[in-house]
């Protein structure tokens, strides 16, 4: 993620790879063709067309575009809460004090001119999100991936640390058929 600098703001400008595979939060991947998911303001007005949707903290608003974008990217704190604050200097959220010192955004009538202003632009990074999406829909859980990984990396430790006796060889093995059993099974 490459966050660019406009009067002294933080802005999103994310450099997003299309159709990338795996765990994959913030930045591009190696090996695949770049685009940005989201063009100059576009994540701004994700932003203030989720929060037109219902009044929504900064988590939330995280949390809602990482689902959109079928967990294939998350913007972070610092590309999402500056991008808030800038939003409400402009007049378009309202925000107001919830639990736990949280902050509720909710949009403003110049909120709603500013979206419907700029309806094509939201449409395309909308449609770039949902592309995305189908994407990731066709590739394995990321959690998986991670999982796979880990099993990946414990077992070139244990095979490079030292030569295995036969009961760690046999050990190492049938802790590798169970889980494949228990995968199988689930």
């Amino acid at each position: 993620m490459i966050p660019s600098h406009h009067h002294g703001r933080r802005h999103a400008h994310e450099g997003f790879s299309r159709g990338e595979r795996g765990e994959h939060r913030h930045g591009h991947r190696h090996g695949h063709s770049r685009r940005r998911l989201f063009d100059h303001g576009e994540l701004r007005l994700v932003i203030l067309a989720l929060i037109a949707d219902r009044p929504r903290h900064g988590y939330e608003l995280i949390k809602a575009i990482e689902d959109r974008l079928g967990g294939a990217y998350s913007p972070s704190p610092g590309v999402v809460y500056p991008t808030l604050t800038l939003l409400e200097e402009l007049g378009h959220v309202a925000v107001a004090p919830a639990e736990a010192g949280r902050k509720l955004h909710s949009i403003t009538g110049e909120g709603h001119a500013y979206l419907a202003a700029h309806e094509a632009a939201l449409k395309g990074a909308f449609a770039r999100m949902d592309e995305v999406a189908a994407t990731q829909a066709n590739n394995p859980p990321s959690a998986i991936v991670r999982a796979l990984e880990n099993v990946k990396v414990a077992v070139r430790l244990r095979l490079a640390a030292r030569v295995l006796t036969s009961a760690e060889v046999d050990s190492v093995a049938g802790a590798l058929d169970a889980a494949a059993t228990q995968i199988g099974r689930a």
